[in-house]
């Protein structure tokens, strides 16, 4: 099994070379178990939908895979369950509102840490996603960087299921010049750019995507 998984990491990281960014592998339909064979097989930032769920199944991990990973929160985050994820994430991708931001910075605020998170835009403008719109983000960005407790790496989107590359490349060549104006409007550095899933990550990091998530490639077929 490891050979396997290994095998099909290899050739993944070809198809990303010379971009390379990084990897989160998308575990949200599987066990601890999973998350052990490919840590074992070099991945090291695995991406969970839901909170609860998640904080269980870290929780049975060994010591050696728990300190040597990182978890990152890739799923809609409601209000009710900020006080569950700020500190036990090492990044959350899915900041889709000031409020939540707020609450976000005020349970880290309470707890003494700086909470490091991603800005999640929609900019395909699709009403069954989450997202600050881009004129939203703008909109709020300054009151977004005054918040004391987090720590804004970077941007986030989710792009439309879609079989046309132009119109992917066009969305994601938009977010990455977002988050280089951002940058120099706000005086903000932000460094990760979280875009990409199975069916588009090679386009997305040939637009500068640092992060990809990764699911159904990776997990494809039982091995």
């Amino acid at each position: 099994m490891l050979n396997a998984i290994t095998e099909r990491l290899n050739v993944i990281n070809t198809q990303l070379e010379p971009y390379n960014p990084k990897i989160v592998a998308v575990t949200k339909y599987f066990d601890e178990t999973t998350i052990i064979e490919y840590f074992k097989a070099g991945l090291r930032n695995f991406g969970e939908n839901r909170v609860i769920d998640a904080l269980k199944k870290i929780s049975k991990l060994p010591d050696e895979v728990k300190n040597n990973s990182k978890f990152h929160l890739i799923g809609h985050l409601q209000t009710n369950k900020v006080k569950l994820a700020v500190g036990n994430f090492d990044l959350i991708h899915s900041v889709d509102s000031l409020k939540l931001a707020e609450a976000i910075s005020n349970e880290a605020q309470r707890k003494g840490i700086i909470q490091d998170i991603l800005l999640q835009i929609n900019n395909a403008e699709e009403d069954s996603k989450f997202g600050f719109s881009v004129k939203s983000i703008y909109d709020c960005m300054a009151k977004l960087t005054a918040l004391p407790s987090i720590k804004i790496q970077g941007l986030m989107n989710i792009a439309p299921l879609s079989q046309n590359e132009h119109y992917l490349r066009i969305l994601f060549r938009d977010m990455n010049k977002l988050k280089n104006d951002l940058s120099l409007k706000f005086n903000i550095e932000l460094k990760e750019l979280s875009m990409g899933m199975s069916n588009d990550f090679r386009i997305a990091a040939e637009e500068g995507a640092t992060i990809v998530r990764l699911g159904r490639i990776l997990f494809k077929n039982d091995l």
